[in-house]
C-alpha cells in the first residue's frame, strides 16, 4: 500500500507518500480501506519531532479514518467486510489501508458522506469524553472554547448546545467569529482584540465559566483560573502555549474549582473503546437526526499531506482540513 512517510522529522517537505507494507491484522482488528484521514495539530506536532507514537504503535500520522472494512481478525464480531465505518486511531490514518481495534470503529452516521465522516472520529471523542464525561457540562452552565473555529471547538460548540449549555468562544479573526456565531456560539470573542476573561465575565454576569476547553495550556493557565465559576472546571487538552506554568492555588481554591488534564492517544484500548461506545450511545444519534453535523474547512489527495499541514499551521481554516485516498 501506499502512507505518507516522514523523511525526518522537520516542515511539512519531509512528508512523503510511498509504497510501504501493508499492515498486520490482529485478531481483534478491523482492517479498513481507507476514504480520506483527518489532519490534527498531533500530527504537527509528530511531523516536527514532539510527539512519538506511543510504542508498538504505527509509525505513520493520522489519528482518524473513514472507509470500508476489508478484513476483519478472527476474534471479531459486529463487524463484515464492506460496511462503511469510521475510526479512531493511535497512529496510521495517512495511508490506503490500517488496522485498529474493533472496540475504536464506528459506524458512518446515515446522513454523513463517506469522507467527511473522517472528521468525526478525534474530535467527537476528545470533546465528548473530556467536557461531558469528564467535566459534566450541564444544562444552563456556560463553556468556553480556546480556539472555536478549530475542528475540536465546531464540534463542542455543537455538543454543548445541543444539551442546552451557553457557549463562549475565543477566535482569531472577524471572520471566525461569524462563523462561531452561525454554528451557535452566543459569544465570540477575538482574542487579538479583547481580553477573554472580562468577555466571559460580561456575558455570565460576573459569575465565569462552568467549563473551560482549553488547548493553550501554560500561556492561558493564569487566565483561565481567572474565567472559571465557583465549583468550574479547567480541562487541558492542548500544549500550543507551553508545558510549564505557576499555578495559583489559593484562587483556585476559593473557587472549589478543578485543573483537569488529559491526552486521548495514548490510552489505552479498553478506555478507547468506552469513549467510542459512549460516543455511539450518545452523539451518533444527533448525526443521524441532523442536529449536528461534521464541519470541513476543504479535502485535498493524501498525497498533498505537506499543503495540508501548511494549511492547519497558517490557521486560516475553520473545522476539519481532510486527505482523501
Amino acid at each position: 500500500m501506499k502512507a505518507v512517510t516522514m523523511s525526518a522529522a522537520g516542515g511539512p517537505e519531509v512528508l512523503v507518500w510511498t509504497d510501504v507494507p501493508d499492515p498486520e491484522l490482529g485478531p481483534g482488528d478491523v482492517l479498513i480501506a481507507v476514504a480520506a484521514s483527518a489532519v490534527n495539530r498531533a500530527d504537527l506536532m509528530q511531523r516536527q519531532g514532539h510527539y512519538d507514537p506511543p510504542p508498538g504503535t504505527s509509525p505513520y500520522l493520522g489519528l482518524e479514518v473513514s472507509g470500508r472494512v476489508i478484513a476483519v481478525g478472527a476474534e471479531v464480531t459486529g463487524w463484515t467486510v464492506g460496511a462503511e465505518v469510521c475510526a479512531l486511531l493511535t497512529g496510521g490514518g495517512y495511508a490506503e489501508q490500517v488496522a485498529v481495534p474493533s472496540g475504536q470503529v464506528l459506524p458512518v452516521p446515515s446522513g454523513v458522506d463517506l469522507v467527511e465522516a473522517a472528521a468525526l472520529p478525534e474530535v467527537v471523542c476528545t470533546v465528548w469524553s473530556n467536557v461531558f464525561m469528564l467535566a459534566g457540562l450541564r444544562p444552563d452552565e456556560t463553556l468556553l472554547v480556546h480556539g472555536g473555529a478549530s475542528g475540536i471547538g465546531t464540534m463542542a460548540i455543537q455538543l454543548a448546545r445541543n444539551v442546552g449549555a451557553r457557549v463562549i468562544v475565543t477566535v482569531g479573526s472577524p471572520d471566525k467569529q461569524r462563523r462561531c456565531h452561525e454554528l451557535g456560539a452566543d459569544v465570540a470573542v477575538n482574542y487579538r482584540e479583547d481580553d477573554f476573561v472580562a468577555a466571559v465575565r460580561s456575558a455570565t454576569g460576573g459569575k465565569g465559566a462552568d467549563v473551560v476547553l482549553d488547548n493553550m495550556g501554560a500561556s492561558y493557565l493564569a487566565r483561565n483560573v481567572e474565567a472559571l465559576a465557583p465549583n468550574g472546571r479547567l480541562v487541558s487538552i492542548g500544549l500550543q502555549g507551553g508545558r510549564r506554568a505557576e499555578l495559583d492555588l489559593g484562587a483556585l481554591m476559593a473557587k472549589r474549582a478543578a485543573v483537569l488534564s488529559t491526552t486521548l492517544r495514548g490510552r489505552p484500548p479498553e478506555e478507547k473503546a468506552a469513549i467510542v461506545a459512549s460516543v455511539r450511545e450518545h452523539v451518533w444519534p444527533l448525526f443521524e437526526s441532523g442536529a449536528i453535523h461534521p464541519v470541513v474547512d476543504r479535502v485535498l489527495p493524501m498525497a498533498q499531506a505537506a499543503e495540508a499541514h501548511r494549511i492547519l499551521e497558517d490557521g486560516e481554516h475553520v473545522g476539519k482540513v481532510l486527505l482523501a485516498t
